[in-house]
């Protein structure tokens, strides 16, 4: 069952993408529901087969590669195109199973108005089959094309509102800075597949892992892989991972695709494509423990990166935004569990935040989005004090606050703390790299606390409450269902670490535990304290960080660097491999040309006022010479 269901997980959002697509084709301008039914029915059929992936695995014990399409043979490289059921696959299989379904009903409802609704519903489907090819894979050429699908699909789905000139220029920066960073992608998976001959992950792990036991030492010296080739290898997918999970330095375009559709952010930001390289590296993660300058790249820029992201969110006048930056000190923390994790508790730490981090995040965008319908925006002036009245939005958007925060018993407490024990036990074989993470993560739970209060003091302002906005509120069963089910998820879902779903080696550290909750406890109070003090006064809460909003809003100024560093160096560069073309190499193909034409037209002329004596003799002189030549030759 579990293989069947491994098939059927891929391929019914690809069958629903490609159907979706010629029903927006066909009806384009028409009633939009043929194709909410068949992604919302795609999402459903998908979520089923997840289910039966995650029972079939449980039930027999046992991980299993899953054929699909006929093995190829590239000369002595064997290119399998496996799919694996394994418990982890199949988990998340399942969580992006759950939150695409949750994404389908809400964008159905959002863009109902939308004229280009069903190209959009067909796009978040190939996105989500994208997603479930990168984690069911068993074969880094599988992986590799998932990966690459959710990189064109995010360009599409950014710029869906593409008569707006900003989505355009978000879209085109994402596809950009994105594939930049899969340059280095693609290398390390051509490094990968080329010393082990194979592409598939079983066959990659046996010849780069490093050799441990051989009872010839020489022997032993001669089978271990190259120890500096598979670094370099390592570090190159790491650089794809920080490209696509919006890591510094290529943080900047994230923040951004917020001019995409909300159900969009919500898809791309939760369980997809910036926590899919969480997910890949988890999956290479021997070789990834064996390469200490890539674990150091990765634990250098995602400790930054968790940091910085935590301060930005902090000042944002837009939520949305907010929540965008959010995502890139989760997912940079949830990276850093893989950067630092010792060998014998594995990548688990990182996959439960990824697994956490994915209901928590969907909900917080999607009540954002709900919100946006019925005030008419997403910043926070204008999301003043609308949950006031909500009865759902309400209770759904503060557990999802409190989980971001990282408050227990709720999931994102209980995937956090998993990860910053990670980082205390990584101590033992890297102090240096396991301090950073840990400062970096210790750090950015107050920033994390702050930032969520200051979004609840907004959304919640008792001063403004205007409960007669809300009649415009159109929101169907479906939709509060998809609400009410990640709020209930992202309450309960901590309960896995107590199954065998997910793999942890590891424990809670009950020092560092307490140590974050009472930052946690400090900085939301202070945060309530100042903003209770300044709204007496008369100030908006929304306004808290006061004139350094544009600073704020402008990510410190990183976009003119980017425009300084990089921008107008390439640019500059380009004009001069122009000039060198067009005025240097071009000049000596244009002066041969030139001259050859005067000499045609010099010779010409001379034809032309000749006499036909003189022509003779010009004959009779070659014949002479030609016939001196041969007798020379003799």
């Amino acid at each position: 069952m579990s293989a069947a269901a491994a098939r059927l997980v891929v391929l019914v959002p690809v069958v629903a993408a490609v159907l979706g697509l010629f029903l927006a084709r066909r009806r384009e301008g028409l009633d939009p529901r043929a194709a909410r039914a068949v992604a919302v029915g795609g999402s459903l059929v998908t979520l089923a087969a997840a289910v039966a992936l995650l029972v079939g695995v449980h039930t027999t014990g046992q991980d299993r590669a899953v054929g699909t399409l006929p093995a190829l043979a590239a000369g002595e490289l064997r290119i399998p195109l496996l799919l694996q059921a394994t418990t982890a696959t199949a988990l998340i299989a399942l969580v992006v199973a759950v939150v695409g379904w949750a994404v389908q009903v809400f964008a159905g409802w959002y863009l109902r108005e939308d004229d280009r609704y069903g190209v959009f519903a067909a796009t978040v489907s190939l996105f989500t089959a994208g997603m479930l090819v990168v984690v069911t894979s068993a074969d880094l050429v599988l992986t590799l094309v998932g990966w690459e699908v959710m990189g064109w699909c995010s360009y599409l789905l950014i710029g869906h509102w593409s008569r707006k000139e900003s989505a355009r220029r978000a879209a085109l920066k994402a596809f950009l800075v994105t594939r930049l960073a899969d340059v280095g992608f693609v290398l390390g998976v051509v490094l990968l597949a080329a010393g082990a001959g194979s592409t598939a992950y079983r066959a990659v792990l046996a010849h780069w892992a490093p050799a441990t036991e051989c009872a010839d030492s020489l022997a032993a010296a001669c089978a271990a892989p190259d120890g500096t080739l598979r670094t370099v290898a390592m570090v190159l997918l790491v650089i794809g991972v920080l490209g696509k999970s919006g890591m510094v330095p290529f943080h900047d375009w994230l923040p951004d695709a917020m001019e995409g559709p909300t159900p969009a952010s919500a898809l791309i930001h939760a369980a997809t494509m910036v926590a899919a390289g969480t997910f890949v590296l988890a999956q290479l993660f021997t070789l990834l423990e064996a390469s200490d300058g890539a674990r150091w790249v990765l634990a250098v820029s995602t400790a930054v990166t968790m940091v910085w992201a935590a301060l930005l969110a902090f000042g944002q006048s837009d939520l949305k935004r907010l929540l965008a930056y959010s995502t890139l000190s989760q997912v940079a923390l949830m990276l850093s569990a893989l950067a630092v994790a010792p060998a014998d508790e594995g990548p688990g730490a990182g996959v439960l935040h990824l697994y956490s981090h994915a209901f928590f995040k969907a909900l917080l965008f999607l009540t954002i989005g709900w919100l946006s319908v019925t005030v008419g925006g997403t910043a926070a002036a204008t999301l003043k004090g609308g949950l006031r009245g909500h009865l759902l939005l309400r209770p759904a958007m503060f557990v999802g606050l409190l989980s971001l925060a990282g408050v227990p018993p709720l999931v994102g407490f209980v995937s956090k703390e998993h990860v910053l024990s990670a980082a205390e036990a990584g101590a033992s074989d890297a102090p240096v790299r396991a301090w950073l993470v840990l400062l970096a993560g210790l750090l950015t739970v107050p920033l994390t606390a702050a930032y969520c209060m200051r979004a609840w003091l907004v959304l919640d302002d008792l001063g403004t409450a205007d409960v007669a906005r809300h009649e415009a509120d159109t929101a169907t069963g479906p939709v509060r269902a998809a609400v009410a089910v990640l709020a209930v998820l992202t309450v309960l879902g901590g309960i896995v670490v107590f199954t065998p779903l997910i793999d942890l080696e590891g424990h809670l550290g009950w020092f560092v535990a307490l140590l974050s909750l009472l930052l946690i406890a400090g900085a939301a109070l202070g945060v309530r304290r100042v903003t209770a003090s300044r709204y007496g006064a008369g100030e908006d809460p929304a306004r808290l960080v006061g004139a350094r909003q544009p600073a704020f809003d402008g990510g410190f100024g990183v976009d003119r660097l980017y425009v300084v560093l990089v921008a107008r160096p390439v640019l500059a560069t380009a004009r001069l491999v122009v000039f060198l073309d067009r005025e240097v190499v071009d000049a000596y193909v244009r002066g041969a040309a030139v001259g050859a034409l005067l000499a045609g037209r010099g010779g010409d002329r001379a034809h032309r006022a000749e006499r036909a004596a003189t022509g003779l003799a010009w004959v009779v002189a070659g014949a002479v010479t030609v016939a001196l030549a041969g007798v020379a030759l003799r």
